[in-house]
C-alpha cells in the first residue's frame, strides 16, 4: 500500500528508503526543502544487516534529532579486540575519543531505519511505496522519473540511494570501479555462550578466514565471517562449525535468529554527480563489512548532500564525500586482507607485530578514530 499519493513534482526525488535515503529525507525536511522519497518495497526490510552505528554517525543523528531514540534501542560497547583463536593480539577502547559518543552503538539496522522513519514522520514526511523507478531522464531544467506503475515524477534533482545495483547510477552513466572478493561472507544473528563476553566487539584471525563477533541488544550476537562457499541460509550446525574452527572452545551456539550469505565488492563510483543526478550510500560505494563502515558512511553522505542541496551549493558534495569513500574502501580492504592471510609465515609475522603496535597509544588512537569515522567531520 502506498503511504501517500505520488505527487507530480518536487525539488528532490530520492530513490531508495534505506538508512541513506531516510537520513537524506530527514535532512531535507528539517531544512524545509521539498522532496519525494520512493522505495520499491511494500514495507521496510525486517532483516538486521548492518549492526553498528559509529560515533561520527551519532553526531550526525544528533543534528537530525534522532540520536537519543536510537541510543535507547542499542547497546553501547567501548572495546574492540583482535584475536587469533583465543590469543589476544590487540585490545583498545573508544572511551577516550573526542566525541560525545565515545563508544560503538550496536543496534540492528531495522531499528535504525525505524527511528529515522519515525523522525521523518514527526517532520511531516513519509515514504512512497511500492514504486520501482524504471526510467530516469534529465534535461537542462530537471529530471523525469518513471515508475513501474506508469506514473511520472518531475524533480529539480534526483538522488540514487538505491544500493549497489542503482538505477540512478546506471541512468547517469557513472562507472562503478573496483572488483569482488573471492570468498562468500556469512552473516548470522545467534544466541550463544561466548567466552569473551558481551562487552566487546571481536575481530578474529584464522587460517580459515576472518570472523567478527559483536553483541546485540536482547542477548544476541552478530557473527560475520568469510568462507569459500556458504549455504544460502547458514544453519546452527554451520555457524557452530565455523566458530569451532576459528575460535576453538570459545562459542556454543544455541539458536540462529536470522542468517544469510552474500558476496562483497570493493567499488567506488567514478563520480558522485552527473548533472542533476547524485549518488549516496551503497549506490556510490560498497566494501568489506570489516569495521562496520558501510551504513555509517551512507548516512554521513546523506547528511552532507542534504545540507549542500539546502544551502544551494550542490557542487561541494562530491569533493567532500568521494575522498571519504576512497579512504573507507582502502581501510576496510586492508583490514580484510590482513585478517584473511593464509601464508603461515606471514600470519606468524602479523601475529608478532600486532601486539607490539598495540602497546603504542598513538596506534590504538588512530585505529579507533578511523573505526569511529571521526576523521570525516
Amino acid at each position: 500500500m502506498n503511504a501517500t499519493a505520488l505527487p507530480a513534482s518536487t525539488t528532490v526525488a530520492i530513490v531508495g528508503a534505506g538508512p541513506t535515503g531516510l537520513a537524506l529525507a530527514v535532512t531535507l525536511a528539517e531544512a524545509g526543502v521539498d522532496f519525494v522519497l520512493l522505495d520499491r518495497l511494500a514495507e521496510g526490510a525486517n532483516t538486521s544487516r548492518a549492526a553498528v552505528v559509529h560515533a561520527r554517525t551519532l553526531e550526525v543523528l544528533q543534528e537530525l534529532g534522532a540520536d537519543r531514540e536510537l541510543i535507547a534501542r542499542g547497546l553501547k560497547i567501548d572495546r574492540f579486540t583482535v584475536r587469533d583463536g583465543s590469543r589476544t593480539l590487540l585490545s583498545t577502547t573508544f572511551g577516550k575519543l573526542p566525541t560525545a559518543y565515545p563508544y560503538a552503538l550496536l543496534v540492528q539496522q531495522d531499528r535504525t531505519e525505524a527511528v529515522l522513519l519515525a523522525r521523518l514522520r514527526e517532520l511531516g514526511g513519509d515514504v512512497h511505496r511500492p514504486y520501482q523507478v524504471k526510467g530516469v531522464v534529465q534535461d537542462e531544467n530537471g529530471v523525469t522519473l518513471t515508475t513501474d506503475t506508469g506514473e511520472t515524477l518531475r524533480a529539480d534533482y534526483a538522488v540514487g540511494a538505491d544500493g549497489m545495483h542503482s538505477a540512478v547510477r546506471e541512468a547517469a552513466g557513472i562507472g562503478f570501479s573496483g572488483s569482488a572478493y573471492g570468498e562468500s561472507f556469512v552473516l548470522a544473528d545467534v544466541e550463544m555462550d561466548w567466552a569473551p563476553g558481551a562487552d566487546e566487539v571481536s575481530l578474529g584471525f584464522s587460517s580459515h578466514g576472518i570472523s567478527v563477533v559483536a553483541p546485540l541488544p536482547g542477548g544476541h550476537y552478530r557473527v560475520v565471517a568469510t568462507v569459500d562457499e556458504a549455504p544460502a541460509e547458514p544453519d546452527l550446525a554451520f555457524v557452530q562449525q565455523l566458530l569451532d574452527e576459528r575460535a576453538p572452545g570459545q562459542a556454543r551456539v544455541t539458536a540462529v535468529a536470522w542468517s544469510s550469505r552474500f558476496r562483497v565488492h570493493h567499488r567506488v563510483a567514478d563520480r558522485y554527480r552527473a548533472g542533476r543526478l547524485f549518488l549516496a550510500g551503497d549506490a556510490a560505494h560498497v566494501h568489506s563489512p570489516a569495521g562496520g563502515q558501510g551504513m555509517n558512511t551512507g548516512i554521513q553522505d546523506a547528511y552532507a548532500l542534504g545540507r549542500a542541496l539546502a544551502d544551494g551549493d550542490p557542487a561541494r558534495y562530491e569533493p567532500q564525500r568521494r575522498p571519504v569513500a576512497l579512504r573507507v574502501v582502502a581501510f576496510t580492504d586492508r583490514m580484510t586482507r590482513i585478517s584473511t592471510v593464509r601464508n603461515p609465515l606471514v600470519r606468524t609475522l602479523r601475529n608478532a607485530v600486532l601486539p607490539v603496535l598495540a602497546r603504542i597509544p598513538a596506534f590504538r588512537t588512530n585505529l579507533t578514530t578511523e573505526l569511529a569515522e571521526l576523521r570525516y567531520r
